[in-house]
């Protein structure tokens, strides 16, 4: 095969993030042990809830809950990044054949953070942390590094982020997917139209049979 420029999603895809969140909100509900509602239907309800504050929000919070995060992170420690299997051998696999660029979503701060404690930054041509991955965000990423549709592939975890959006503009894609991957980021994985290419991989590291 011929270098191929390959875009690759980080929480989920290459480390371990929503089961933190899911550990979290399975204390919260825990702690809320509601008299009325089972633990499912609280869920549910939150699920509501996350959906709503997104569409009002985004991904930030209001000033009260700013000092709050800010108040938590000075006084905690950082949690170790947990890789999933044979992650830092299959980027040195790939990055010794292609040009890798790393592109997630998130708070640039905390996105960050996390890629420099992972110490998989040498693998990557570029790392690009975007608001929203959309068609939008992949059409300017293309423009950017003047990247050829034919040979650029997205490898994630998430239907709605990763996969349907990069075949919408137009990208081969890799779906990898992950077992706790976010509800909100469910999706329908949509099909490639020839001559674009999805494949479904059971991990990271079968990349190493396709790239």
């Amino acid at each position: 095969m011929l270098p191929q420029t390959l875009l690759i999603d980080a929480d989920d895809t290459l480390w371990e993030n929503n089961i933190y969140f899911e550990r979290a909100i399975a204390s919260f509900i825990s702690f809320l042990n509601h008299h009325q509602f089972s633990p499912e239907q609280v869920r549910a309800v939150l699920n509501d809830v996350e959906r709503e504050c997104v569409v009002k929000h985004g991904y930030g919070l209001h000033s009260f809950a700013h000092a709050l995060v800010d108040t938590f992170e000075r006084l905690s420690v950082e949690h170790p990044v947990e890789f999933l299997p044979e992650i830092p051998e299959t980027l040195q696999y790939l990055a010794a054949r292609h040009r890798l660029i790393l592109m997630t979503k998130g708070a640039i701060a905390e996105q960050t953070g996390k890629i420099e404690r992972s110490g998989v930054k040498e693998f990557f041509a570029a790392i690009e942390i975007v608001a929203e991955k959309d068609v939008a965000a992949y059409s300017s990423i293309i423009e950017k590094y003047e990247l050829a549709r034919d040979s650029t592939w997205m490898i994630g975890n998430s239907p709605r982020s990763d996969i349907n959006p990069a075949l919408a503009a137009g990208l081969h894609a890799v779906f990898v997917p992950h077992g706790d991957t976010w509800i909100l980021e469910h999706d329908e994985v949509q099909q490639a139209t020839p001559p674009q290419q999805l494949l479904i991989v059971g991990s990271f590291a079968e990349l190493r049979e396709h790239f």
